[in-house]
Formats: C-alpha cells, structure tokens, sequence
C-alpha cells in the first residue's frame, strides 16, 4: 500500500505522461487495428499497471481505493482499451481470490496477474442473465472428483486474452438460506472450455468481449473460490469497488471530451470570433465542469469510505450512476460544440461519443442501480 502522498504523486504524474506521450498517440492505431501494440502492452507491464491494486505480498503496488481512482482518472482520458486490458486483473478479475481464495489459490495467480503475465476474466453475464444475474443457468455439478460445469457466459471482458476465469455457476443448496450460485476458478485450457470470436461492438475498439462455453468442463475441489453458495454475495462485494473504479474512469474521459470541446470552441470561428465567445457556448462549456467537479467528488467520498470499513454498497450504485449519466451528457455537448466536425472521425470526438455509451450498461445499468440505491434507501427506513 502506497502511504507516503508524496510517492503516490510521483506515480500519478508518470502514468499522466505515460498517457500524454505514449497511450494518446497510439489512439488512431487501436481504432484501426481493434488491438494493442505490444510494445505498449510491455510498458503497461514494466509500470505496473496490471497490479495496482494486489497486495505487495503478491507482487502487486497494493493501492487503496482512494490512489487506485486517481490512477483511474488519467487512464480515463485515453482510448477505454488500455484501461480494460488491465482493468480485470486490478478489479473483479482478482478481488474475489483477494476475498475469498485460499493461500494456494492466491499463489498461483496474483503474482501473474500482478506482473500482466496472466489476464483475469470474470464470467458471470449469460444470454439469459444479465442484470438478472442471479437466474443464471450455468451448473456445476458435483462429481467425486470435484465439479463439471455446463453453460455459456456472455460478453465477457478479456475472453480473448484471458488465462483464467472467475466462473460463477449454480450448485445444490449449501445452507438452510438456499444459497445455490458458487465461484470457481477455471484455466483457460481446462478441457471443453472454449471461447467465441470477438464481439463486434458500437465503440471501445480494441477492448474485447467474447462468449466463453463450458461443455462438461472438468474442475477439483481446488477450483471453488471461497465456500459453496457464496459466489453471488462475492459478486456483489466485487462490484462495489469495481463501480467506484467505473465512475473514476467515467470522469477521466468526461475531463478529456472537455478538453478538446474548449480547445476547439477556443479555435473555431463563427461570425467573425472564436464560438467560445458566445454564452450559449460557454453555457454548454460550465454545465460540463460543473458535472465533472460533482462526479469527481463524489468518486473521491465513496473511494474514502470504502477504504474506511464502510459498507458502500448504495453509495458505490450512486456514484457508478451519477457519473456514467454524467458522461453521456457531456459526450453529448462535446460533440454538438464541435458540430457537424464532432460527427466526423476525424475528430477523437466522436469516436469517444461512441465510447462513452457503453458505462451506462456494464458493471450494472443505469436502472439497476436505481433500484438498488432505492432498495437500500427503503431497507434503511424499514
């Protein structure tokens, strides 16, 4: 864990450059190409940047929540497919065996993770079970030698890439609650596991999605992440952090999409002067920052609180909320300020307009996190 702020200004400050220098002018070849150059993908590795927030004893930096957001807040104003490639390693890719792995499980695949020698995958979406992710139908059935498991995952990040899954299927009942979703880590190259081509997708180019199959999938008792029946509970503790870190990314790219709205608007002119001059203009420009600075805020509290002992459930649902809806209105004024130049793709614009859509679905919906901010308002009246 980085204590010393002075360090962990330092650190903030190289991964700002990294950004500016080297991640920036490498957006326009991620575009074109869906993927990332591997050169770049070593620089990620030798900064550290797939072990943020793993424990030092595991090789990683061992970051709060509060140092890990304002990471998130530079790697925010680039391309979104350097920050997923390392975004399931530092988040619900290795928080669960955090939580909940058993010292041997945490052995073999922190430290790889850490090192970006292993990518992370979570797999718990399927066709039928997305925000409903408790009616999933995946089943691990036990056997003597452990369990088989027999599903399909659906749009599940770094599938393509990924070494091992965090694979969340339904087993008997465990308890007098009925407790019947389990965690099991899965290797990729585990027998009848399979993964699908890459998703094709409105933006977020370079960032892959894919479908994973499980046809009688062998794996020992081992491969359980914590107890039978508490793989759902473990989801959700996952997905708290993992939508602080959503919110902050949500703000860097809001910072960036401001950035180039003034610049422009500073540059174009109409009617003899720079559109910046005009106060329907100016207007579009401070309802932005005014959004931006409440987002920040508010990512920054629930980071604090987390790293306070603090249940954030409803407060993480807030911020996830606030901040995603915030960047689709500001990807909205960027764009109509540049006007009919923001349509073309000549101008990053519109390709992170098309990027920005995407925070309002995953990691939880808008509207599930509606109800689960309403759900623990009324929980606590009751």
């Amino acid at each position: 864990m980085i204590r010393d702020p002075d360090t962990h200004t330092l650190l903030i400050e190289g991964v700002r450059r990294f950004v500016s220098e080297r991640l920036v002018p490498a957006e326009q070849q991620v575009e074109d190409e869906d993927d990332i150059a591997p050169d770049i993908l070593q620089d990620m590795r030798e900064m550290g940047l797939f072990g943020m927030t793993i424990p030092q004893a595991y090789g990683g930096m061992g970051l709060t929540t509060e140092e890990e957001v304002g990471i998130a807040f530079e790697l925010g104003k680039t391309s979104p497919a350097f920050r997923s490639r390392v975004g399931t390693n530092n988040g619900i890719g290795s928080l669960g065996i955090v939580l909940a792995g058993s010292e041997p499980q945490r052995q073999r695949h922190l430290p790889a993770m850490a090192s970006g020698d292993r990518i992370a995958a979570f797999a718990l979406t399927e066709p039928d079970a997305g925000s409903d992710a408790a009616s999933l139908k995946t089943t691990a059935r036990p056997v003597d030698s452990g369990f088989v498991i027999q599903g399909v995952k659906r749009f599940i990040t770094n599938a393509p890439q990924a070494s091992v899954f965090t694979v969340f299927a339904r087993t008997p009942a465990s308890d007098a609650n009925g407790h019947t979703i389990s965690a099991f880590l899965v290797e990729r190259d585990a027998p009848g596991l399979s993964v699908g081509p890459r998703d094709h997708k409105l933006g977020q180019r370079g960032a892959h999605t894919a479908d994973v199959f499980f046809d009688d999938v062998p794996v020992s008792r081992d491969a359980l992440l914590g107890q039978p029946g508490e793989g759902f509970r473990l989801a959700m503790k996952t997905l708290d952090r993992g939508r602080i870190h959503i919110a902050a990314v949500c703000v860097g790219m809001a910072q960036r999409l401001q950035a180039e709205a003034l610049s422009y608007a500073l540059s174009r002119k109409q009617f003899g002067a720079p559109i910046a001059s005009f106060q329907l203009i100016q207007a579009q420009l401070a309802d932005s920052q005014t959004e931006i600075e409440a987002a920040r805020a508010l990512v920054l509290d629930a980071a604090r609180r987390r790293d306070e002992g603090e249940d954030v459930n409803m407060l993480a649902s807030c911020t996830k909320l606030f901040s995603s809806e915030m960047l689709g209105r500001v990807a909205d004024r960027a764009l109509q300020i540049h006007g009919g130049a923001g349509y073309m793709r000549d101008f990053c614009v519109e390709r992170f307009y098309r990027d920005a859509r995407l925070y309002r679905i995953y990691e939880g919906t808008s509207q599930i996190q509606q109800l689960v901010i309403a759900r623990q308002l009324i929980k606590g009246h009751a």
